[in-house]
This record gives C-alpha cells, structure tokens and sequence, in this order.
C-alpha cells in the first residue's frame, strides 16, 4: 500500500513471495545502493526525454563555441555507444538559428530597401554605391570593439551591425546631400566637397558623440545578467559609429573625390573631352536639364 512507500526504511522490511509461498524480507535475498535519480521523467513524441541545461559565466566564450565543442567532441562518442539517443540543439541555440535562417531574407529586403530609397534621393547610382560601400569597413570598428572587451560577436552583435548601417547611412546622406548642395550653388567641385566636410562635421560628430555617450554606461558600467544579453549589441553601435563616423568625414570624401576622377576619366574616352570635375556630376546635370527645360518654355 502507499503507507509502506513513504520511508526507504520500508524496503528492508517489504516482504517478497517466493515460488514455494514464503514470503522473506527482501535485505535478505537483495541488496540495493541508493542513489540520486531523474526528479522527474518527461517525454517528447512519445519518447523518453531527458534535458540538459547549462549557463555561460566565461564572457570570453560564446554560446556558439560551447555548441561546437558539444557537439564535436561530447555528443558523438554518447551516440556511438548508445545508438538509440537522439540529440536535438534547444534554447538558444535554436533561436539564434530561426534568426539567422529568417535574417537571409530580411536583410537582403532591408538593404535592397536601403540602396532603393538612396538612389531615388540623391538619383545617382555611383554615389549610393559609395555610401553602401562604407558598410563593410564600419565592421572594423565592430571587431575592435569585441576585442577590447574580450567578448565573441553573437547574433545580438548582428542587430546592432543593423542598427550602425542606419546611422552610417544617415550621416552619408547628410554629408552628399550637402556637397550636391554646394556643387548647385555653383562652387567648384573640390570646393563643395570640402565645404560640405566643414559644415556637416558638427552634427555628424556630435551624433555619434551623444550615441557613443549614451551607450558607454551600459557597457562599461552595468553588470546585472538581463544586461549581458544588451551589450554586445551595444559594443557593435558605439564602437562601429566611432568608427564609421572616421568613414564619413575621411574616407566618403576621398572615395568621392576618386569617382568623380574615374567619371571624368570615362567621359574623355567615350568623348574625348576632358571635361571640369563638377560637370560629371549628377547634381550638376539635373541643373542644367532643368535651365535647358525652363528656356524651352
């Protein structure tokens, strides 16, 4: 009955019918060892489960590392000794993977969004090239970031890359925007470039100034565990626009500068003309479209 079930005392005790009728105490013809057991047993489609869960405390070490070395050099010689197991990866890692499986979809649609809203902007494919260009060298800053901080880059690491693009891009725009400005204005093309520097250097640096700012607490300062999953996204948005804000105020300009040479190039050999640096440019162009237009009036 369930009263003798309440005590492992009982089991010494629990008498065992043998063939002849007898019944004899079971230390007598046994003997047991107790040990610790499952709590609980559960069970997945029908089949026995049992759930190993684990925490990472090494910020150096990354949950995809962990993954690797489980099932590399853990899980195999379990699955060649019991052929019955199955392993199936949960938690995490399952959510980083319908992340990343979802991302090789919804990234080419962001960037493709990206390039398409630029192009109709500044209505010049060569300078949204230049811009999208920028993007792979903010990952520098990315990687320092990381580095420094001795942490590994993680899918949260990947939104945060997202998140830089997005104010990458924006500063970009600021700074072409204003040279296009300039160049209709009539300046020299070498003037509106350096005047656009000169005159978006303020709030493109006090933009990545106050972000930078803003995320440095949570980086250096905040140690709870809900913050830990933050963080790298963090690391990737203020190392990546200190950087990128190094791309925009240095390199765009020499980029811009080289494809307005390239551009000039192109047209002497198409025309043989060499023509003025400004008069390449897209800007320069829709303005004298627009005169020609009004004199056609």
């Amino acid at each position: 009955g369930k009263e003798y079930r309440t005590s492992i005392s009982n089991l010494d005790d629990m008498r065992i019918t043998t063939a002849t009728g007898d019944r004899i105490p079971f230390g007598e013809i046994a003997s047991y060892t107790i040990e610790r057991g499952i709590v609980g047993i559960s069970h997945l489609d029908g089949r026995r489960e049992i759930k190993v869960e684990a925490d990472l405390t090494d910020e150096s070490t990354s949950a995809t590392d962990m993954m690797t070395e489980v099932s590399t050099n853990i899980v195999p010689p379990i699955l060649a000794k019991y052929p019955s197991v199955s392993v199936t990866y949960e938690g995490q890692n399952r959510e980083a993977a319908k992340t990343q499986k979802s991302a090789k979809t919804v990234l080419g649609v962001v960037f493709f969004l990206i390039f398409a809203v630029i192009t109709f902007t500044f209505r010049s494919f060569g300078q949204t090239t230049l811009v999208m260009s920028l993007i792979p060298f903010s990952a520098v800053g990315v990687i320092w970031g990381h580095w420094l901080h001795g942490m590994q880059i993680n899918i949260l690491s990947g939104l945060g890359i997202v998140a830089l693009v997005g104010i990458l891009v924006n500063d970009s725009l600021v700074l072409i925007s204003k040279m296009n400005s300039y160049l209709k204005e009539g300046h020299k093309f070498d003037d509106a470039l350096i005047h656009a520097g000169f005159s978006r250097f303020r709030p493109i640096f006090l933009t990545s100034l106050t972000t930078v700012a803003g995320l440095a607490p949570l980086i250096y300062f905040e140690k709870s565990l809900q913050a830990q999953f933050l963080i790298p996204m963090a690391i990737s948005i203020a190392y990546g626009i200190a950087f990128a804000t190094l791309l925009t105020l240095l390199l765009l300009p020499v980029m811009l500068k080289s494809f307005n040479m390239l551009k000039r190039t192109l047209h002497w050999i198409w025309e043989g003309e060499w023509v003025e640096p400004e008069a390449v440019e897209r800007a320069i162009k829709e303005l004298k479209s627009e005169r020609d237009a009004e004199e056609k009036m």
